[in-house]
């Protein structure tokens, strides 16, 4: 489907109540766009603003590498008449060299683990000091050779290789980042002078290894990706290099385009899938591979792209120009099927909830349309401010979810307030078992403001948010820092989304709850009312109680067949809606977690 109304905004997520701080910070699920820290000194009340770090890249020396030695050749041995003739004399090869061992610029290890430092602390959502972060971090050497310990018990932090001592430093206070930054680079520096295994690691494998060890005291869900993998998520979310945002393919002879992504140049121009591309740039693509042409399309952000093209049915090709622009990926899929239309939300990027807007401008332009199908399912999140300005699309007003942690920024109550695009018509939600984060606070938003009846099985449960670094070395690093309470005040983390409407258990189940929801009962009520009645802190056997009345499982078909069936019978569907309880607890306050 295409759209080519604009983007609705009117559509608002605001924040209704900032508290303990001034400013606002965005949050975000898994996801968000990162901004460069530097750990020195700390700045004024809106949290650190260091000034730029300057590590000096000088490398340590590399041992040198030890050459093979041969015995030299013995003296032969005196002939004699009887003796026999001396064999030939084989001569020996050398062995080739070894590869030089990998050089670490320390200096610069020194900074992204300070900056490291400095970001978690006021970050995590229980406190630890720079020093629980250090000696964590440390505990790499011992994964990396087992050979090294550590012994922090007295005031002295000791590396040790078996019983012999190789460091000794005095422990520096508990929350200095400077000192606790020092001391960790001169232990992995005396680690790399004593342990080939630990030599042997790249820089980028050595800081990975530490933070890997650290991140194991933490949650699941914080940890420090690399700068390569890092570069790769970045565009992810933002887009790559920049395009004409379509895809091509090969028919036959001719290199045809197959897409258009919604978020392109191309969307709103004179290009639709099935034509021609003749020429890019004046370059005719005859002979070409769609590889070849794919790369043509690609240059600097903002430059001139002209494409001459050939629509089917037509006999005279037209020219079209574009600008190119860095395409974040197509999140949102759209189709109709009769009077409903189906939108397919795959992750939740920069763009989604634009995407999400046009395909509703246009969907809501056909005057037979009975409702809408939202499916959720597999989707892994992505940002938080997406999720929220997706439920602002299809809510008058209302919390769409609340944030809690120990740093005040990170507390907010996500209120919307716009106007619902389609006036109220009915909407249901697929979820299942891999619907996690951001895609979860848009399935709570909607069912507990019963603006939409939730089908398919209890969600991953992830109910908890990350903020993102940018460090030095151009890794990321990702820290929980606040949990998700859903609009009734139930926690999001470890119970997930109960539906309305169970299809886990089995077709025959399913046909019974349908049975029992003709008659005007729901047959999942229990589970949602104890659902919306948790409150954090939750037990693990409680959460068990609680899911295993509709446990986690892969959508089917089954579920998109059950959407329908509730859309057209409003009965069913007002049945549904009404489960969900009422509101009856005060208005949500934002407390820091303990």
């Amino acid at each position: 489907m295409r759209a080519d109304l604009p983007f609705r905004y009117y559509v608002r997520a605001i924040v209704q109540h900032q508290l303990h701080l001034p400013g606002v910070v965005l949050a975000i699920l898994l996801l968000c766009q990162p901004a460069t820290l530097h750990a020195q000194n700390t700045g004024g009340a809106g949290g650190p603003t260091p000034p730029p770090a300057t590590p000096q890249p000088a490398a340590p020396s590399t041992p040198a590498a030890v050459e093979a030695v041969h015995p030299a050749t013995p003296p032969p041995t005196p002939a004699t008449a009887e003796a026999p003739a001396p064999a030939a004399v084989v001569p020996q090869q050398e062995a080739p060299p070894s590869p030089p061992l990998p050089t670490v610029d320390m200096p610069l290890v020194h900074s992204v683990i300070a900056t490291a430092l400095e970001f978690l602390g006021p970050r995590t959502l229980e406190a630890h000091s720079s020093r629980d972060f250090t000696l964590w971090g440390l505990g790499c050497l011992t994964a990396l050779d087992p050979t090294l310990t550590f012994d922090s018990r007295g005031t002295n932090i000791q590396l040790l290789a078996g019983p012999m001592p190789l460091l000794s430093r005095v422990a520096p206070p508990a929350d200095n980042v400077d000192d606790w930054a020092k001391l960790a680079t001169d232990f992995l520096e005396a680690a790399r002078a004593h342990s080939t295994a630990v030599r042997s690691a790249e820089r980028d494998d050595l800081l990975q290894a530490f933070f890997d060890e650290l991140f194991n005291h933490l949650d699941p869900y914080s940890r420090y990706i690399g700068p390569s993998s890092a570069s790769t998520d970045r565009e992810a979310r933002t887009g790559g290099e920049a395009d004409a945002g379509i895809t091509l393919a090969q028919s036959g002879r001719h290199i045809v385009v197959s897409a258009i992504n919604a978020n392109g140049p191309a969307w709103t121009s004179e290009i639709d899938t099935g034509d021609r591309i003749i020429a890019v740039n004046n370059q005719l693509t005859a002979g070409q591979s769609v590889p070849a042409v794919t790369e043509w399309l690609r240059g600097p952000e903002d430059s001139p792209l002209v494409l001459r093209l050939l629509s089917p049915g037509r006999r005279r090709a037209h020219t079209v120009t574009l600008r190119r622009a860095k395409v974040p990926p197509e999140t949102v899929f759209a189709f109709a099927s009769g009077p409903i239309v189906v939108l397919r939300v795959t992750a939740f990027s920069s763009d989604t909830a634009e995407e999400m807007s046009q395909y509703l401008d246009q969907a809501t332009q056909d005057r037979n349309l009975r409702g809408l199908i939202i499916d959720l399912r597999g989707n892994r999140g992505g940002v938080l401010q997406q999720a929220v300005t997706a439920a602002a699309l299809l809510l008058d007003h209302g919390v769409a979810a609340v944030t809690s942690g120990r740093d005040p920024q990170s507390n907010h109550i996500w209120a919307v307030q716009g106007g619902d695009m389609t006036n109220h018509l009915p909407i249901t939600v697929l979820v299942d078992g891999r619907t996690a984060s951001a895609a979860e606070i848009l399935a709570a938003a909607l069912a507990d403001h019963r603006r939409a009846v939730v089908i398919g099985s209890a969600t991953l449960g992830k109910g908890l948010v990350q903020t993102v670094a940018q460090l030095p070395d151009e890794g990321e690093l990702f820290v929980t820092w606040s949990r998700v309470i859903a609009p009734l005040h139930w926690p999001l983390q470890g119970l997930g989304v109960m539906p309305q409407i169970c299809t886990s258990l089995g077709e025959a189940d399913t046909n019974r709850a349908l049975h029992t929801l003709a008659s005007g009962k729901l047959a999942n009520q229990a589970a949602i009312t104890a659902s919306r009645a948790a409150r954090y802190p939750l037990s693990v056997s409680n959460i068990l109680a609680i899911r295993k009345a509709c446990p986690a499982a892969l959508g089917n078909d089954r579920d998109i067949s059950v959407a329908r069936d509730l859309i057209n019978h409003p009965a069913w569907y007002k049945t549904a809606i009404a489960a969900i309880p009422d509101d009856t607890a005060p208005s949500p306050q934002v407390v820091a977690a303990p």
